[in-house]
């Protein structure tokens, strides 16, 4: 398999990996312009750039690119081995590492009128949507024909089919306490970078109350966003949709929720300048 065809499937599998590009050789080197590798977070490539100790140094530094999420571009001699340089060829090498991270994943369990409206919206938003119900009618693409992925399975079963990281978002538009209560313990300890249940306090302190006795710590109760969502009254299930959606792209930008309106003081000493009224994003 090619390096583009790679590519490709990792991302509609959501999987990360680090890009390594040869964009400039200058002498003697191992590998010249053009030349590509493959670096997965388990240190394994796919292709070379030159092999040795120099493809060495930039797995290293792609491994942490892939950490920090920062691109990298750098510089290597074959000189003086004594100095540092990888090599004695000669000569000089410019390499360009560029960590690519999929795109986020978000899980909605129930595939009701809310459900449907989280797929729809977070599909909209950017995220690869896997959408699953335990009701085999529900369980469809026409329920969630933005899906990349439909699951007919229990909450319980959930971690089994799909791989959960920490760029997963987990949304339960489930129907009741039995099912919460059923399949959280299967997803509590997953690396999830979100996990939500939605319905009323009252709803959540039962299912808690029922969790707790069934051996769950405060720490995993905390873990749980519930009643999930920003507090706008919606009542809509597209207006409950935008709630969530909401929530998670604040925790997944860290933003704060609160307004932005700016009221702007001393009105009457601004002076008036046509391009202060300019629309623009800045």
């Amino acid at each position: 398999m090619g390096i583009y065809s790679s590519l490709a499937e990792l991302e509609s599998k959501g999987q990360p990996v680090a890009l390594a590009i040869v964009i400039k050789a200058r002498g003697s080197v191992p590998r010249h312009a053009r030349s590509k590798m493959l670096i997965y977070p388990d240190g394994s490539v796919e292709g070379t750039i030159g092999g040795g100790e120099m493809e060495g140094l930039v797995i290293k530094n792609a491994l942490q690119a892939l950490s920090d999420g920062k691109s990298r571009l750098l510089h290597y001699n074959f000189r003086d081995p004594v100095a540092g340089d990888p090599g004695v060829c000669g000569g000089e090498i410019d390499v360009y590492v560029e960590p690519i991270q999929p795109k986020p994943t978000l899980v909605v369990f129930g595939i009701g009128h809310v459900g449907q409206a989280v797929v729809h919206l977070a599909h909209w938003a950017g995220f690869r949507v896997i959408a699953a119900d335990d009701r085999e009618e529900f369980a469809t693409l026409e329920k969630a024909p933005e899906a990349i992925r439909v699951l007919h399975c229990s909450l319980a079963q959930l971690p089994e089919e799909i791989d959960i990281s920490d760029q997963t978002y987990v949304v339960l538009t489930t129907r009741n306490v039995e099912i919460d209560v059923e399949g959280l313990p299967a997803l509590v300890d997953t690396p999830a970078a979100y996990l939500g249940v939605i319905g009323s306090r009252r709803r959540w302190e039962t299912a808690a109350a029922r969790l707790v006795e069934a051996g769950f710590s405060e720490e995993k109760i905390r873990r749980i966003k519930s009643p999930m969502g920003l507090e706008i009254n919606a009542e809509t299930p597209e207006e409950i949709a935008l709630s969530i959606l909401s929530e998670i792209i604040m925790l997944r930008r860290g933003g704060s929720g609160e307004e932005m309106a700016h009221d702007p003081v001393n009105l009457g000493k601004i002076k008036h300048d046509p391009s202060t009224f300019v629309n623009s994003e800045d």
